[in-house]
């Protein structure tokens, strides 16, 4: 009985998965920030990297980097604070954080790496394929950007 629950369980999700990729397929890839909201006070954690979660939507599988096999509507999140720079960025990268480790539509952003944590940001993501490649939308990448202020 078990198994046959797993392997009816197994079914509906792939069935699920594939009504779902059909039906996004037409839509144009989207990617947008809900949460923090636009204009939002945030304390940060008390911890060095005055570390908050952004959580994100997307119409893209958002997925660990390498994981999405050919699947082309596939992906995960790259973020920068205060984009537009590079101050906030973790020393060496060229980002602050991604999802490509995890996947999914949570993303840690770290403020604890700007020159000054407590403050007005933006906060920018950035939809990016299996491979690392900005996911473009006529010649133009996916983004999404919300302001924020940050309070120790």
């Amino acid at each position: 009985m078990r198994i046959m629950t797993r392997r009816l369980s197994a079914i509906l999700t792939g069935m699920l998965g594939l009504v779902g990729t059909s039906a996004v397929a037409e839509d144009a890839p989207m990617l947008r920030i809900t949460w923090p909201p636009k204009g939002a006070a945030i304390p940060l954690a008390g911890d060095p990297e005055g570390a908050i979660g952004v959580v994100v939507e997307s119409n893209f599988r958002l997925m660990s980097a390498g994981s999405c096999g050919d699947d082309p509507r596939c992906g995960h999140v790259h973020m920068k604070i205060d984009p537009d720079g590079d101050s906030c960025n973790i020393p060496g990268r060229t980002y602050n954080s991604m999802n490509s480790d995890t996947g999914g539509t949570l993303i840690v952003a770290r403020f604890g790496h700007c020159p000054e944590p407590a403050g007005d940001h933006v906060i920018g993501v950035l939809l990016a394929d299996d491979r690392h490649q900005p996911v473009l939308v006529d010649g133009k990448p996916v983004t999404a950007l919300v302001p924020v202020t940050t309070r120790r």
